[in-house]
């Protein structure tokens, strides 16, 4: 059981790190190609999945609104891209699926690094309390650690018609 509180920043920053550290991988060509692309890909859906579904709700405010809504649309271009990359063979589609990695490496650095903690996250450590973030944190972690369970990139197809509803 856990005693110890994490910040959700913290939490959602070390998680966008760990999928640079797995794309560097992907692109280095070392390992098992097939079983680093469904790291990531089980680790990118479950972040996403935790951040529309617990995180964003949260940090809903007039000042994030509009980047919140960016966000999740970065999230279904960065799902589509997933699907059709789950749809290719690493090794038999090798030139389409290194394409693909590529704007996928561009479009994950602009949205978690960028707008996310370069922008969202100043405004959020401002607007909420480290209590706050620390219950967030938490609820995140649990939720991550149970959706890394059942192999979360499996869902990703049937996310592509539309990016996730936030509250108004």
């Amino acid at each position: 059981m856990r005693t110890s509180t994490l910040d959700v920043l913290d939490l959602l920053t070390s998680q966008h790190t760990e999928a640079d550290q797995l794309l560097a991988r992907l692109e280095s060509g070392h390992g098992d190609r097939a079983a680093v692309f469904a790291e990531l890909a089980d680790k990118l859906a479950a972040h996403c999945e935790i951040e529309e579904r617990i995180f964003y709700p949260a940090a809903m405010k007039r000042a994030t609104a509009d980047q919140l809504h960016e966000a999740v649309e970065e999230h279904l271009s960065v799902k589509r891209l997933l699907a059709d990359m789950l749809a290719l063979d690493v090794h038999a589609d090798k030139d389409s699926f290194d394409a693909k990695l590529s704007v996928l490496k561009e479009q994950l650095s602009h949205h978690a690094h960028e707008e996310e903690e370069q922008t969202l996250f100043l405004e959020l450590r401002r607007s909420m309390s480290a209590d706050e973030r620390a219950g967030l944190g938490n609820e995140c972690l649990v939720m991550f650690e149970t959706l890394m369970t059942s192999s979360p990139r499996r869902q990703i197809p049937n996310e592509t018609a539309a990016a996730a509803k936030l509250p108004a």
